[in-house]
């Protein structure tokens, strides 16, 4: 699988061999160190999620194209569907509003911050479900909130009323669109829409694991043919390296 962009060969196989020892938050934020290489692991857990999704969709963009190919079932008939999404519409979505963010809701009025990516970390290194993942980053990107003109305090955050919850989560996605990518996918069969959520970090591990092992196949077969070592072999470009496969396969 040709690619090209900040990354080179080894770099990306060192990246994909890190992640292996890690799950999803760990490899997302390998992932994303990839992507902006002159970041400190604190920035990249202090940016917005959204600024991280962005970056993402642009390193996929640069290391396996513009078109991506999404698979899932539908919701009504379980028919499984397959489409195609163009990469550079995902990376160019609207910009987060900056500054803390409120919300209004019956006589309850809320102060909140947008998630981070240390945030998104932390919750789901403690939370048991989604319901409690919601709960906990209501808690911790709360500044203030206020019951009827009294302050709330800090304990009660986990908290808030569903319909105060709702809002936040509202507001939080008008306010940073890039962070999350729901797609309403028809089914081919029986016509219904089904919500579909598109993880980049997972989709790119998933893209990035396929390329590292065939990589690592490319490696053993020139190897073996010609005694080249893996430096020699991963600065051959694409087109070099398929090429001496096919010799390799015609002896």
């Amino acid at each position: 699988m040709a690619h090209t962009g900040p990354a080179g060969p080894a770099e990306l196989l060192a990246t994909w061999e890190a992640g292996l020892a890690h799950q999803g938050p760990g490899r997302a934020l390998l992932l994303h160190r990839t992507a902006r290489p002159e970041a400190g692991t604190d920035e990249l857990l202090s940016m917005p999620v959204g600024e991280r999704e962005a970056d993402l969709f642009a390193l996929r963009r640069a290391l396996f194209g513009e078109r991506m190919q999404v698979r899932t079932e539908c919701g009504a008939c379980g028919e499984a569907m397959e489409f195609d999404l163009d990469a550079r519409e995902l990376a160019d979505r609207p910009k987060r509003l900056d500054g803390p963010l409120r919300v209004e809701e019956g006589d309850w009025v809320v102060e909140f911050r947008l998630p981070t990516v240390a945030d998104l970390a932390a919750v789901a290194a403690s939370a048991p479900d989604a319901a409690e993942s919601r709960r906990l980053l209501v808690a911790r990107c709360t500044l203030s909130a206020v019951q009827a003109g009294e302050p709330v305090p800090a304990d009660r955050l986990p908290d808030l009323p569903e319909p105060v919850q709702r809002r936040l989560a509202e507001a939080a996605e008008r306010a940073d669109p890039a962070a999350a990518v729901t797609l309403n996918v028809a089914c081919p069969e029986c016509g219904e829409a089904t919500p579909a959520e598109l993880d980049i970090a997972f989709y790119l591990w998933t893209e990035l694991d396929a390329w590292a092992r065939d990589v690592l196949l490319d490696v053993h077969l020139l190897a073996t043919a010609y005694g080249w070592s893996e430096p020699e072999i991963l600065a051959l470009s694409p087109v070099r390296r398929r090429y001496y496969l096919e010799l390799c396969a015609d002896v």
